[in-house]
């Protein structure tokens, strides 16, 4: 039998990720820090032209959802109402796991939106925003053309992407009839 010696920030180490995990696993949510509402799960696609995010909120109504921007931050606020309360005459909760009241989300989008001709449609309990980017904050392409050369003349060749420089391949062209 072999002596072991304890080891208390290693029990300690292990005593944290269980606790840990049953905080992972609670039934009881923290609320978040934003506005005291409860998280609101997102998914944001970047678009060529446009950010499209979208929200599940299912039981809310549309008059019940708040979206606001500003340069690019976007705020969606919701409220999903309870209409039965406890002491209904007509029976009383066993389980009662579903959330009411306030969802809140604050993003930052990578760059800023048009405002104006932004989109939000609700559907199915599923909240879609449109939001077009800004036309500074879109993606333009350059045309790259050949420059001039020493004499200002604009060159009409495109550049030789074969490996070397065409004088060079001519004056070792040279060397080798010399």
């Amino acid at each position: 039998m072999s002596i072991t010696r304890w080891d208390p920030v290693a029990d300690a180490v292990g005593l944290r990720q269980v606790m840990d995990s049953l905080l992972e696993q609670s039934f009881v949510r923290p609320r978040s820090d934003e506005g005291g509402g409860f998280g609101l799960a997102i998914d944001v696609e970047d678009r060529d032209d446009a950010f499209v995010v979208e929200a599940a909120i299912p039981g809310s109504a549309p008059e019940d959802v708040e979206i606001s921007v500003t340069g690019d931050v976007v705020r969606i606020r919701a409220e999903r109402r309870d209409t039965r309360q406890e002491g209904d005459p007509n029976g009383r909760f066993l389980v009662r796991e579903q959330r009411y009241g306030v969802f809140e989300r604050t993003l930052r989008l990578p760059a800023a939106v048009d405002t104006g001709a932004a989109q939000a449609e609700f559907t199915d309990g599923v909240l879609r925003i449109t939001l077009p980017k800004a036309q500074q904050s879109r993606e333009q392409r350059i045309p790259v053309r050949a420059g001039n050369d020493q004499s200002g003349q604009p060159q009409d060749q495109v550049a030789d992407t074969s490996g070397g420089d065409r004088s060079e391949r001519k004056l070792g062209a040279d060397r080798q009839s010399a």
